[in-house]
């Protein structure tokens, strides 16, 4: 083992082997982990989202019961709604499969692109939450080192992401219980010591609104509330990040998704409106240099002795600058994966959804660390400036989720008991959604939220026009699909009971020459090939042998069935080779494998193959564009040329034949 793959296995970890049988019950979450891992965006909101919410009410502060009251209805009805989609989705629904197969392409990939850039945000706003909160509690002077310490944050977390799913949650569980635990003990600390107070509380409250209606009236009064719900709307984020991440939840993944579901809705909903009884409760004012959190904490320990008052706001502060931290694992669980989907739809890059030898989305996970640290350094790690540009785009895709389901249910409510519940749960979803986007872009939009909304459309124009392009090969390469007919035409049927067997061909013969091709599959390319080999070598190869490799990738990587299938595939494909050439006298056989690399695959068969076809050459296709550029080279598969490198290295001949686009 070299240098470097010693540094990648003590920085990452071991590669993982795929013929491991409990390989998929090791990288799964149970429902409390997928808890601390997908809900810690969601509870994270809740040290700035009910501060920005209690700010917006400018004094009016009882009004803030209307606001705990409806926050909670929307966390609730956004959960249920989004369990809908997790039963109508169980492989991992999310805005953009919903969006794409429930509306259409178009407004999937809408959907698709807004959540990656939401997902970058998220990552940025969370480490330099966390940063500004750690700060806090740090002499001023060291303020100057908070920039390398979120570059740092990122970096760490975009390692730690590289491991494995399990491997980056595994670390933030204890502080995350911490902020539970501190957070449920001060809620409830401040409501059982104020319960007998509740009735004057009614009353104070009562009056407050009397007030209020006397300044503002009631339309002031509405709108005033209106915009405070809007304002606190990064309190949502993260409900939709269970649907996303469900292939990474431990069967059955519907059962674990839901019940994720559920202890993110009942803990957020606790959180939000126990912080805003607490700040009404204890009167809370802003302060200049704390939040409001932190004020609140402060005023209810205010009679404690000072030996236990300190540790504990120190406790409950840091657990908050941590798990903001923690909040950032939401972005790079589920960014990666919605950005591996559209991959394989063919909106980005087909490398996108590409795994590594921790069988993560490697690619993935470096683009949302790089995303997130060119908006770190630009923004200089400015929450108030990035707190502008958050929240908008995450309810751009819970409104066309919203719209899909609801549109699905309507379709199908001849068919489906239960349609008019289901139907009620998604409208007022789609309701509650639509009307935070419209404010959120209204309120924010002058302020700097129209570069979200700008990024956003310039993301979507690059992959109609990654998709324009894949269009475009596609159709030049239909006539390839020519020659796939005409061979279907000439092999013999499968082999049905009973029924005499195809032909086997001539016998074995290991001293004949033999072509050993690398196909992916009974297709246009790899009869190209085979037709290229018989154009131009005539009569020279006896036997051929067919490598195919199946590549185990984002789209697939989702339990031991849909291996079983790739295995099945690869078998029926090969077998479809080996009937073509037997039937024409050649002596024909294949070889599978699966793996995340086709060149490591094809490197490991290979000594195999030469040791029983001694005389072997081999030969593989490569697409040949007339107009060869960078974007040419950065979509299209060229891992055939790494192949032929590592022939050469190992002395072994490789002739690549071209097929023109």
């Amino acid at each position: 083992m070299n240098l470097g793959s010693k540094l990648k296995t003590v920085v990452i970890g071991k590669s993982r082997d795929l013929s491991d049988e409990g390989l998929f019950h090791k990288l799964s979450l149970i429902a409390f982990f997928a808890w601390v891992g997908l809900g810690a965006d969601g509870l994270s909101s809740s040290c700035y989202g009910p501060e920005e919410t209690f700010k917006a009410l400018n004094g009016h502060i009882y009004l803030s019961l209307l606001v705990a009251a409806a926050s909670v209805v929307t966390v609730f009805v956004i959960s249920a709604s989004y369990s809908q989609i997790i039963e109508l989705f169980p492989t991992g629904g999310g805005g953009y499969l919903v969006a794409s197969k429930l509306l259409s392409p178009t407004l999937g990939v809408v959907s698709g692109s807004a959540l990656l850039i939401d997902y970058v945000l998220t990552i940025t706003i969370s480490v330099a939450s966390g940063a500004d909160a750690l700060f806090s509690l740090l002499p001023a002077a060291t303020v100057s080192y908070k920039l390398a310490v979120e570059v740092a944050g990122v970096c760490l977390l975009t390692l730690l992401n590289l491991r494995g799913a399990k491997e980056a949650v595994l670390p933030w569980v204890p502080i995350f219980l911490a902020f539970v635990v501190t957070h449920a003990f001060a809620i409830g600390y401040a409501v059982c010591t104020h319960a007998a107070n509740f009735p004057d509380l009614w009353q104070h409250a009562s009056a407050e609104v009397a007030t209020s209606h006397s300044q503002l009236g009631w339309l002031g009064m509405a709108l005033l509330v209106l915009r405070a719900y809007s304002m606190g709307a990064g309190t949502y984020t993260g409900i939709e990040a269970v649907s996303n991440g469900l292939p990474i939840l431990r069967e059955p993944r519907v059962q674990t998704g839901k019940r994720t579901m559920r202890y993110m809705a009942i803990s957020l909903a606790l959180t939000v409106a126990g912080l805003l009884l607490g700040y009404l409760l204890y009167r809370v004012q802003p302060q200049t240099g704390k939040t409001l959190n932190a004020v609140f904490f402060e005023q209810l320990t205010a009679a404690w002795p000072r030996g236990a008052a300190l540790p504990f706001i120190v406790v409950t502060l840091a657990s908050e600058a941590a798990l903001l931290f923690v909040a950032a694992q939401t972005g790079f669980l589920d960014g990666p994966r919605v950005l591996a989907n559209m991959a394989l739809d063919r909106w980005f890059p087909s490398r996108f959804a590409t795994l590594s030898d921790r069988f993560v989305t490697q690619n993935g996970i470096l683009l949302m660390g790089l995303g997130a640290l060119v908006l770190m350094i630009c923004s200089r790690g400015s929450v108030d400036f990035l707190v502008v540009l958050y929240s908008i785009n995450v309810f751009i895709t819970f409104s066309l989720s919203q719209l899909g389901m609801v549109r699905h249910w309507w379709q199908e409510r001849r068919a489906l008991a239960g349609w008019r519940r289901r139907i009620a749960i998604n409208g007022v979803g789609f309701v509650m959604t639509t009307f935070i986007l419209i404010s959120l872009s209204a309120l924010k939009f002058f302020e700097g939220g129209w570069i979200t909304l700008v990024v956003t459309g310039l993301l979507v124009g690059a992959a109609f026009l990654i998709k324009r392009h894949y269009r475009r090969t596609t159709l030049d390469l239909r006539r390839l699909d020519d020659l796939v007919t005409a061979a279907e035409a000439d092999c013999p049927k499968p082999v049905a009971a009973g029924d005499a067997p195809a032909p086997l061909g001539p016998a074995f013969n290991p001293h004949a020459k033999t072509a050993v091709v690398l196909v992916n599959g009974f297709n246009g390319l790899g009869l190209h090939t085979l037709f290229g080999i018989f154009r131009m070598f005539p009569g020279l190869f006896k036997n051929f042998v067919f490598i195919q490799v199946g590549v185990v990738d984002a789209g697939n990587f989702k339990g031991a069935a849909e291996m079983e299938n790739l295995q099945a595939h690869l078998q029926a494909e090969g077998q479809r080779y080996e009937n073509y050439l037997r039937k024409r006298g050649f002596y024909a056989e294949a070889v599978s494998a699966m793996g995340i690399d086709v060149v490591s695959e094809v490197e490991k068969v290979a000594p195999r193959v030469l040791a029983r076809f001694p005389q072997a050459i081999f030969f593989a296709g490569q697409l040949v564009f007339a107009h060869e550029s960078f974007l040419t080279r950065f979509l299209h598969n060229y891992a055939v040329f790494a192949v032929q490198r590592r022939f050469y290295h190992e002395g072994l001949p490789l002739l690549i034949l071209p097929i023109r686009v």
